[in-house]
């Protein structure tokens, strides 16, 4: 099985002693995120995600399907991930590694464990039809803190889709095309986000955002994923070296203040989009101002 590069002697020399009097390799702070900038796609429920040289494309579809026996008033909400070889050497096609496991895991328990989506809300006919939702996520390409983007990459695809409107006469189901109705977004409950704290030494140097060197170098991390009202959704700490609970503590309130500036771009970018979308379009119509 492929291997990613190991780095060399020199470079976990290195690395080690510049994060020893308080400096990384990028210049960025210990706290501080690289840039993180996210684009829609001309389809709804697009989002393209990248965080520095990390690269991640989620998208969103929904087809008419037969709910599971055991839950006849919800629909279904499935979330699948691919690693490429494209993203780095070390991801093979149908041979998932560890890193693409704990991923999928991960997002799993943040998104669709902790409700963020009403799956209730997708059931059209009660035991007989039902949305299923799906989000097919794609890394495209790997330096580092894949959790973080993903799961971003994931709600802001989820916040942006737009399923078709459906009606019911008697028996009989009808999906309309957008030509004919305006396709409705999901129904959303809370918005969850992943931060991953990475940590070296004896577990008293704490860095957010790890690209893919200071990744390979860490002794322990731990993910936290919480919405903007405080509430956590889980705490993934994945063996490692041990790490005090006072530090835990500080790191979800630090955690708190970043799924805070995620939840604001995020609202920005939706805003940008739909203004961009409905230029000239309904709106426009509705509206009596004159552009002068």
């Amino acid at each position: 099985m492929p291997r990613e590069a190991e780095p060399s002697l020199n470079e976990r020399t290195f690395v080690s002693q510049a994060l020893q009097e308080g400096l990384r390799v990028d210049g960025r702070a210990f706290d501080q995120y690289r840039k993180l900038q996210l684009k829609f796609g001309d389809q709804y429920g697009v989002a393209d995600v990248t965080l520095g040289k990390t690269r991640i494309l989620a998208k969103v579809s929904a087809e008419v399907t037969t709910p599971y026996s055991d839950r006849p008033f919800d629909g279904i909400f499935t979330i699948t991930t691919e690693l490429s070889p494209m993203a780095s050497p070390a991801f093979e096609v149908n041979r998932p590694t560890e890193t693409e496991i704990l991923l999928s895991r991960l997002i799993e328990k943040t998104v669709r464990r902790s409700n963020a989506l009403d799956t209730e809300s997708l059931c059209l006919v009660a035991g007989q039809k039902c949305w299923s939702i799906r989000v097919d996520l794609h890394v495209l390409s790997h330096d580092g803190n894949l959790i973080d983007a993903s799961c971003f990459a994931v709600v802001a695809a989820l916040r942006h889709f737009r399923k078709p409107d459906t009606s019911m006469e008697g028996e009989t189901l009808t999906v309309y095309t957008p030509a004919e109705r305006e396709p409705v977004p999901l129904s959303w409950l809370h918005s969850p986000f992943c931060v991953t704290f990475s940590f070296y030494g004896d577990g008293e140097i704490v860095l957010l955002d790890a690209n893919l060197l200071e990744e390979q170098l860490r002794v322990s991390s731990c993910t936290i994923s919480l919405n903007k009202h405080g509430e956590v959704c889980q705490i993934a700490k994945l063996g490692g070296t041990p790490v005090e609970a006072a530090t835990l503590v500080q790191c979800t309130s630090v955690a708190l203040n970043k799924v805070k500036e995620f939840s604001a771009l995020l609202e920005q970018k939706l805003a940008e989009d739909s203004k961009r979308r409905d230029k000239g379009g309904l709106l426009a119509e509705l509206s009596a101002e004159n552009e002068r």
